[in-house]
C-alpha cells in the first residue's frame, strides 16, 4: 500500500481535474477499513486521535446525508483535512468545524484556510443565522480558494458555494434557509 501521507502531501499542488483524481485516488488506495459498528464510514486507524468522537459524530450525519465518508489520518508531516466525502461518484475533501460557541463560526472558518477548499461546519449550538451569513461572506472574501462551506444542523444539511455568498440577496436567503 502507498503512503497515505505522501498522497495527501500531493494535493497542495494540484489544481483542478488533477486534484479531483488524486482525491479520489486516495480514497480508493485501499488504506481504509470499515468503522467497526457504523455504515459508510471508512478510516485508516485515526481512532486514536484527540478529535476522532467529533469526526465520528459529523462522519454520521454525513453517512444520514448520502455521503460515503473516509476519515482521513492526521499526518504530523503536512496540514491535511479531516475527510473524503463521496455521493454520486463526486469524492470531495472536508475540513470539519465543530460549531460549539455562540460566536465561534469565522474563526474556525478562519483556522481552515490552508487545509481545504471546502469546509465543513457541523452546528452543535443555537447559532444566529445572520451573523453565520456574514461570518461565512467574509470567509469567502479572506480566501480566494475556498469553494464551499457544508453545514450540518441537526437534521439539515446546507451547501454554502462561493458564488452564491457574493449575491446581494445572500443574507437573507441565507437566515430563511438556516432558520428552518
Amino acid at each position: 500500500m502507498s503512503d497515505i501521507a505522501a498522497e495527501l502531501a500531493k494535493l497542495h499542488t494540484l489544481k483542478g481535474a488533477d486534484y479531483s483524481r488524486q482525491v479520489e485516488r486516495i480514497a480508493l488506495m485501499g488504506n481504509f477499513h470499515p468503522v467497526e459498528g457504523e455504515t459508510g464510514i471508512f478510516s485508516t486507524g485515526s481512532e486514536s486521535e484527540d478529535d476522532y468522537s467529533n469526526l465520528l459524530n459529523a462522519a454520521r450525519k454525513a453517512v444520514t446525508h448520502g455521503y460515503k465518508v473516509y476519515i482521513l489520518p492526521n499526518p504530523s508531516k503536512t496540514q491535511s483535512p479531516d475527510f473524503i466525502f463521496e455521493r454520486k461518484g463526486v469524492y470531495r475533501i472536508y475540513e470539519l468545524k465543530t460549531i460549539q460557541g455562540s460566536s465561534s463560526a469565522s474563526n474556525r472558518l478562519t483556522d481552515s484556510t490552508s487545509q481545504s477548499n471546502h469546509v465543513l461546519l457541523n452546528m452543535t449550538t443555537r447559532y444566529n443565522g445572520g451573523l453565520l451569513a456574514v461570518q461565512i461572506r467574509n470567509y469567502f472574501e479572506q480566501n480566494a480558494h475556498a469553494l464551499e462551506v457544508l453545514i450540518f444542523k441537526g437534521k439539515v444539511s446546507l451547501s454554502i458555494k462561493r458564488n452564491f455568498a457574493f449575491r446581494k440577496d445572500f443574507v437573507r436567503k441565507f437566515r430563511k434557509e438556516y432558520g428552518k
